[in-house]
C-alpha cells in the first residue's frame, strides 16, 4: 500500500476509486465500505484509494474555537489506522493535512482541485451523512451532481448496524470509555489494541520494582485512560500478560504528555525499539494522583495482584474446560 502525505505529485496520480472519511478505528462499518470500494475498483480496473485526514477535522475546529473538549477522543493512532487500511486491501492512502487552507475550500474547489485534478477520481463512496467544503456546505446530493458534471460516479453507504446498534466511531469510543471491550470487539471486528515502538522512559518503574514498556501516545485525548489488564503481542511467541497504565502520570510528571506504560509479568528482556501491540482486556480503575511514591507503589502492587488473579482464573477455566472434553 502506498501512502501519500497530501495529494500525490503529477507522476504518481492515477485514475482511482476513492473512499473519503476519517476511518478512526476502521470498524466494521468502515470495513463494509472498504469491501465495496475494492469490489468496484477491481471491476473497473482502478486503484482503490482512501482519503483520510490528520488531524481529525473536529479536532482542528475544536482547537480553532479554543475548546479542546469538543475534539473527539482518538481510537487509533495514524500508524494503526494505516495498518488497518492495508489489511483491508487498499492500494493507496492519501493523508490530507486538515488545516485552515483545506477547511476554507468551497465545495466546488474541493471537487475540482482535490477530486478531479488531484486524484483523478472515477468512482467515489462516502457515508450517507458526508459533508464537505467550507462550513460543510456540500453534501451527498451536491456531490452526486458534481459527479455528473465531472464524470465520476458517487455512491453513499447506509448505516451498518449490529443487534440494532449503529456501528460508528462514536459507538466504539463510548464502549471503550465504559471499559466494555466485548462490545468494542463486536463493533471493531477484532480485539482493541494500541501499537507502537518501545521507547526509553525515566526508568522510574525499575526503582519501585515495576519496570515498564513505554509507548508514546501521539494524541492528547486517546479513547482510553486509566489502569488496565492487558496482554502484549510481539514480545514472544505467545501474548505476554501484564498490567498497563495510559494517561498523564500525575504523581510523577506534570508535563501533560500521555504515555502508555505496561508492566509485563515474568518477563525480563531488553526490548527498546521493538514494535509491539498492547491488547486491552479489562479496566481496573481510573488514573489517580498519589501523595508520594510509596502510595503509588502500593496501588500498582494491588493492580498487579488483580491482573494476575484475572489471568489465573482464565487459565483455570481453560483447564477445567479441557478436562470436561
Amino acid at each position: 500500500m502506498k501512502v501519500f502525505r497530501g495529494l500525490p505529485n503529477a507522476a504518481s496520480r492515477a485514475p482511482c476509486a476513492l473512499a473519503i472519511g476519517n476511518f478512526d478505528g476502521v470498524h466494521r462499518g468502515h470495513q463494509a465500505l472498504l469491501a465495496r470500494l475494492r469490489e468496484v475498483a477491481s471491476k473497473m480496473a482502478l486503484e482503490s484509494a482512501v482519503m483520510t485526514f490528520e488531524p481529525h477535522p473536529r479536532e482542528f475546529f475544536a482547537a480553532r474555537a479554543g475548546d479542546p473538549s469538543k475534539a473527539p477522543t482518538r481510537i487509533a493512532s495514524l500508524r494503526d489506522k494505516l495498518q488497518s487500511l492495508a489489511k483491508a486491501g487498499v492500494d493507496r492512502v492519501i493523508v490530507e493535512h486538515f488545516n485552515e487552507h483545506f477547511a476554507s475550500l468551497s465545495p466546488q474547489e474541493f471537487v475540482e482541485k482535490i477530486l478531479v485534478q488531484g486524484l483523478h477520481v472515477k468512482w467515489l463512496i462516502v457515508g450517507e451523512d458526508f459533508c464537505y467544503g467550507s462550513k460543510r456546505a456540500g453534501n451527498v446530493a451536491t456531490l452526486i451532481e458534481a459527479g455528473k458534471q465531472y464524470g465520476f460516479h458517487v455512491e453513499s453507504q447506509t448505516t451498518v448496524t449490529s443487534s440494532g446498534t449503529r456501528i460508528s466511531s462514536s459507538a466504539v469510543r463510548s464502549a471503550l470509555a465504559q471499559g466494555d471491550f466485548a462490545k468494542a470487539q463486536v463493533l471493531l471486528g477484532h480485539p482493541y489494541a494500541m501499537s507502537g515502538h518501545v521507547i526509553h522512559g525515566k526508568k522510574l518503574g525499575r526503582t519501585i520494582g515495576f519496570p515498564t514498556l513505554n509507548l508514546r501516545v501521539a494524541h492528547k485525548h486517546p479513547a482510553l485512560s486509566g489502569i488496565y489488564i492487558v496482554q502484549v503481542h510481539g514480545m514472544a511467541e505467545n501474548a505476554v500478560p501484564g498490567v498497563a497504565s495510559i494517561g498523564v502520570r500525575p504523581t510523577v510528571d506534570d508535563s501533560g504528555r500521555v504515555l502508555l506504560e505496561t508492566h509485563l509479568f515474568d518477563y525480563d528482556q531488553q526490548c527498546y525499539g521493538r514494535l509491539i501491540s498492547v491488547e486491552f482486556l479489562k479496566k481496573l480503575r481510573d488514573e489517580e494522583k498519589y501523595i508520594d511514591l510509596p502510595t503509588l507503589t502500593d496501588a500498582i502492587e494491588r493492580d498487579a495482584v488483580q491482573a494476575r488473579t484475572y489471568f489465573k482464573q482464565i487459565a483455570d477455566s481453560a483447564t477445567s474446560a479441557t478436562d470436561r472434553i
